[in-house]
């Protein structure tokens, strides 16, 4: 005769088994969904491949500064064209660096092609230029050429004057632009990352910086060139920025007589004066200081001429024709080139500052080479993690289908041939199942995440999505 008490508690058993599998179901079943959600989410952000990283610019090698001040964007230009770019469907992410050495635009896109077109067609139309008349000094990186060269510009290796530290900062305000903007996202955050990264290894483990020289200092080179010495010859700096702070120290260092300051914010010009027991004047002032001064080094942000030849032809008497050297070292440029042609006056711009920085390039380039070492290093481990992010989804992918078929057949099972289990031997069970699945999912998780030492490691997603027909509905 069958035990009363254990017949009493058989219905009850039952319920609580069929209570813990579906509890059981339940979790796998928002296990599944979580999984298909994320892949889905990975497909939308990442469905695109490293070349798709593109970088087109031009820089003081490919034209000369004619060309330059006509691509170079302004801050509120730059503004601007994140903004258009923003709205492109060509574009996901852009990044935007504008100096007066280079123009770069950093890119990544869905196709790298179709970005390099939509980049050249909005520079044409805002700067009102066809594209054959700059096409020819446009450079255009993908993939790893691109990382490789974004690195070497914030290393300073790219630069007219190698080893300078202004370019890093200017690359930094860039992407804090677009950051602002929301123009840099996934892929462009981590590479800028990667990027500030690099250019400091390269600036404390190599001596790049040690031989470098700035722009400013190359400008007061050219002067004492001319001069012989800049022993109490009276300077005027037009602008108040990090290149005129920089040039006030080489001036103080060569004996240079009286210096004048002249800023579009008067109160900023009195700032950098007041450092060195020099004279702010106001920008209007600008004409009637060249009558008394012998060197003029301007570099302002001005869009239009800030000397205009007019203006130097009417002192030119007042000066009893004394000679008058103006060094430009600003894009746009602030004096007007036809200046030149006046007697005993000497115009400067910054492509002339090149023998003059080219003095010490074999120092330079010696360092260069242990840059160049540390740089290749950080492209291969960038790459890596770009890669990565095709095979997530792909992973995600698999155990989702792997899961599915667990599942499923679990479902049957527990129904069926194990439905007499107790709660605790029914969650035994499922632990025991989830064991499995991670066991035999584990080795080709870890070798689609690491091969890319193999080989190819499109062919082995590839192969993965075909073998488990992940891509079928």
């Amino acid at each position: 005769m069958v035990n009363q008490a254990v017949c009493s508690k058989m219905p009850q058993q039952k319920h609580e088994i069929l209570r813990a599998v579906n509890i059981q179901q339940m979790i796998l079943q928002k296990k599944s969904e979580s999984m298909k959600s994320d892949t889905e989410t990975f497909k939308f952000k990442f469905n695109n491949r490293l070349q798709d990283i593109v970088l087109l610019g031009l820089n003081h090698k490919t034209a000369d500064v004619e060309l330059r001040e006509c691509i170079g964007f302004s801050k509120d230009e730059a503004d601007a064209a994140l903004q258009r770019f923003q709205e492109s469907p060509l574009i996901s992410e852009i990044i935007l660096l504008s100096t007066c050495n280079r123009v770069e635009i950093l890119i990544a896109a869905p196709d790298s092609s179709q970005a390099v077109e939509t980049a050249k067609k909005y520079i044409s139309e805002s700067k009102n230029i066809p594209v054959s008349e700059f096409e020819d000094a446009l450079y255009v990186y993908t993939g790893d050429d691109a990382v490789r060269h974004i690195f070497k510009v914030a290393s300073s290796l790219d630069s007219m004057v190698v080893g300078e530290p202004q370019i890093l900062g200017q690359l930094k305000d860039a992407y804090q632009t677009a950051t602002a903007k929301k123009t840099s996202g996934v892929i462009l955050n981590r590479l800028l990352h990667k990027t500030f990264f690099v250019a400091k290894r390269v600036r404390t483990e190599t001596g790049i910086g040690d031989h470098a020289v700035s722009i400013s200092y190359a400008a007061i080179e050219l002067g004492r060139k001319i001069f012989g010495t800049l022993e109490g010859k009276k300077v005027l700096l037009i602008g108040a920025g990090e290149m005129a702070e920089l040039a006030v120290e080489h001036l103080i260092r060569h004996r240079s007589g009286k210096i004048f300051v002249a800023n579009r914010t008067f109160e900023r010009g009195l700032e950098l004066a007041s450092q060195f027991q020099g004279t702010a004047i106001r920008f209007e002032e600008i004409t009637d200081s060249l009558c008394e001064v012998d060197i003029i080094i301007s570099s302002t942000g001005a869009q239009d001429f800030v000397i205009k030849r007019e203006q130097v032809k009417k002192i030119m008497r007042l000066r009893k024709n004394r000679p008058l050297f103006f060094i430009d070292i600003a894009v746009p440029r602030d004096i007007d080139p036809e200046i030149n042609q006046l007697s005993n006056i000497y115009v400067y711009d910054i492509d002339d500052l090149k023998d003059v920085i080219d003095e010490n390039i074999e120092d330079r380039n010696r360092e260069a080479v242990k840059a160049e070492r540390i740089i290749e290093e950080a492209v291969i481990r960038f790459r890596q993690w770009y890669e990565s992010l095709n095979v997530v989804p792909t992973i995600k992918a698999l155990r989702q289908k792997i899961w599915g078929i667990a599942e499923a057949e679990m479902k049957k099972t527990m129904n069926q041939s194990l439905n007499h289990l107790a709660p605790d031997d029914s969650q035994a069970v499922w632990r025991m199942v989830n064991a499995m699945v991670n066991k035999v999912l584990h080795d080709p998780t870890i070798f689609l995440k690491n091969d890319g030492c193999h080989g190819s490691k499109s062919v082995y997603l590839d192969a993965a999505r075909k073998l488990f027909k992940l891509d079928e509905e």
